[in-house]
């Protein structure tokens, strides 16, 4: 049990964020419509509803070894994967943008991100890189990045700029919080980063979903895992044992009491997986502490925005053979003998899967493609009963750098209430001016903003409401104030709402109708230690899942992690053996 627990922090790379891409330079052309495949776009996109219509015979190939349906960071990690193993690979992907919920989009010269903003571990290599970093390295890409160390805090206490790495956060938490806040701090430091060797001990591209995992994962790194258990000592292997429980219980039996330390956890473990710290996995925060407060460590945001992340994945897809096709929307899975055997597009035809068909959409709506007599009851059930988390609302702006302050950071992050919790509605929002350290995202002297409540946002405020109505964009301008609010207070008296060129508003309708996410959701909210995330193979032989809707669960570093197992899966373990050597892990 400790040595499969010591795997699972090798996932997690964080990478905050949603729920969740830029200059796209391959078989699809770029048009002035694109923000109609958007998260957010939706006051500029109501009016494009072709972009999610097949309207006319899909000319791709009829069919290929595998078929993955949607290129989100999972699809597309799973299918280059699969392409550079050898396999005959395409992707199928409903709207005219490739990304899923990391796509970007362009409106008047301005690129937004409408999902991931927060990264970290691009630059890494070998066997503790982000799962994200193995892929791109099996598929000989790279990131070019920015780094930086902090972003703007504003919290009830007061604002400050909180710093990664080992001492400078002990700076602001004795300036902000008080002596006491400073030893709970170190005390959890002292307790957990003995932890980190085992939870960084296998590298997520050396996993499977098969006994293989012995040979590519246990036996290969065995000695690995042996040095990192010998190195934490008994108190500390003792101590491993935890990684597969919350990490609320690694911070109750250090009794750590102070306010604004319990707060601040609660704080880094949501935006992480979606939950506070008596729901995320101990082995997550590890992983996260280790690489945020180790000496020289650094944020990393990528040159060009993150569309550069889907434009690298899918470059490396097409440089191995595989082909992604967009604008093709997958209707249902056809399933023969009880088999899943291939896809039925909306336009009425038929792509055949010769080994495997593999869904990136949530389980939800995994669910719905299939045909209702195939599905297992408990499986049917298992999924239509795991809780889920909240929507989103986004802003995105477009504005003049003029009286914006020069030295303005690109992340901020405001929280209005401790007590009403992290997880509480129009209670957090985050901010993301990645302009700041990528000025092509702009116009010459201009700003582009990403501004969003983190999964927060309940659905059924907006269930069923007409997205043409008064009511609803009543609705859209009352639930958006408190991102506006955000916004003023984080650039200060020089920016005007009036004055913005671009203003774009999003809801939990915009997410469930582009993103085709069952109710706009964020993913499933499974609690460490109460239930755990499913694995990729489904009931029905060769259909398999990947995203955050599987093992091991939401962030882009976890998603790339999921899509590399189930590609991994689909090979024999000679062929992941080599790629292993390859890439020199």
């Amino acid at each position: 049990m400790a040595a499969f627990a010591a795997t699972l922090g090798t996932f997690f790379k964080p990478t905050l964020t949603p729920p969740s891409l830029n200059k796209h330079k391959f078989v699809y052309k770029r048009r002035n419509s694109t923000i109609s495949a958007t998260t957010v776009a939706e006051d500029a996109a109501s009016s494009s509803s072709s972009t999610i219509t097949q309207t006319k015979s899909f000319s791709g190939k009829a069919e290929a070894d595998v078929v993955v349906i949607g290129s989100g960071l999972g699809g597309l990690c799973c299918a280059g994967l699969l392409a550079r193993y050898g396999k005959d690979v395409i992707v199928l992907e409903s709207h005219d943008l490739p990304g899923g919920a990391a796509h970007s989009f362009e409106v008047k010269d301005y690129k937004f991100d409408s999902g991931p903003s927060l990264f970290s571990g691009f630059q890494s290599r070998g066997l503790q890189a982000n799962p994200l970093a193995q892929v791109l390295d099996a598929l000989g890409e790279s990131i070019p990045c920015a780094k930086y160390d902090s972003w703007m805090v504003y919290v009830p206490e007061g604002e400050f700029l909180s710093r990664i790495g080992p001492t400078e956060f002990f700076k602001d938490l004795e300036m902000y919080a008080g002596p006491d806040a400073v030893l709970e701090w170190r005390k959890l430091l002292d307790a957990i980063l003995p932890l980190s060797a085992a939870a960084m001990a296998l590298p997520p591209l050396s996993i499977r979903g098969d006994l293989g995992v012995l040979s590519t994962a246990g036996a290969r790194y065995a000695l690995s895992l042996l040095k990192s258990f010998a190195q934490m000592g008994p108190k500390g292997a003792l101590g491993a044992t935890k990684l597969l429980r919350p990490f609320s219980d690694v911070v109750n039996s250090l009794g750590l009491k102070d306010p604004f330390i319990r707060n601040w956890i609660d704080l880094l473990s949501f935006l992480l997986a979606g939950v506070k710290s008596d729901g995320v996995l101990s082995a997550e925060m590890i992983y996260m502490f280790a690489e945020w407060y180790k000496p020289g460590c650094s944020l990393e945001y990528p040159f060009g925005g993150s569309g550069a992340v889907v434009d690298a994945l899918v470059r490396g897809l097409k440089k191995f053979g595989g082909q992604i096709y967009l604008k093709s929307h997958v209707d249902n899975i056809v399933i023969e003998n009880g088999r899943a055997v291939g896809v039925k597009l909306r336009s009425g035809q038929f792509v055949r899967a010769k080994q495997a068909v593999v869904s990136n959409a949530s389980m939800w709506d995994t669910l719905k493609l299939l045909p209702k007599e195939a599905i297992p009851k408990s499986y049917e059930e298992r999924i239509e009963n795991t809780k889920q988390c909240e929507s989103f609302m986004h802003l995105h702006l477009g504005f003049d750098a003029e009286g914006i302050p020069e030295d303005l950071g690109i992340h901020h992050i405001v929280v209005n209430d401790w007590d009403r919790g992290v997880d509480a509605d129009q209670n957090v929002v985050l901010i993301s001016v990645p302009s700041v350290l990528s000025p092509d995202l702009a116009p010459p002297g201009k700003h582009v903003l990403h501004a969003y409540t983190p999964g927060t946002e309940p659905f059924q405020l907006w269930e069923g409401l007409d997205r043409k109505s008064a009511e609803y964009k009543q609705l859209k301008a009352e639930r958006s104030e408190v991102m506006w609010k955000a916004v003023e207070r984080s650039l200060g008296p020089g920016f005007s709402r009036d004055k913005c060129e671009v203003k774009l508003v999003g809801t939990p309708l915009t997410h469930q109708r582009f993103l085709r996410r069952n109710r706009g959701t964020y993913g499933p909210a499974i609690e460490a230690g109460k239930d755990s995330f499913p694995g990729h193979p489904t009931p029905i032989p060769q259909l398999y899942c990947c995203g955050d809707s599987t093992f091991p669960g939401i962030g882009v570093p976890a998603v790339a992690a999921s899509g590399a197992i189930v590609a991994n899966s689909l090979v024999s373990v000679s062929q992941h053996s080599q790629l292993l050597d390859a890439v020199g892990i």
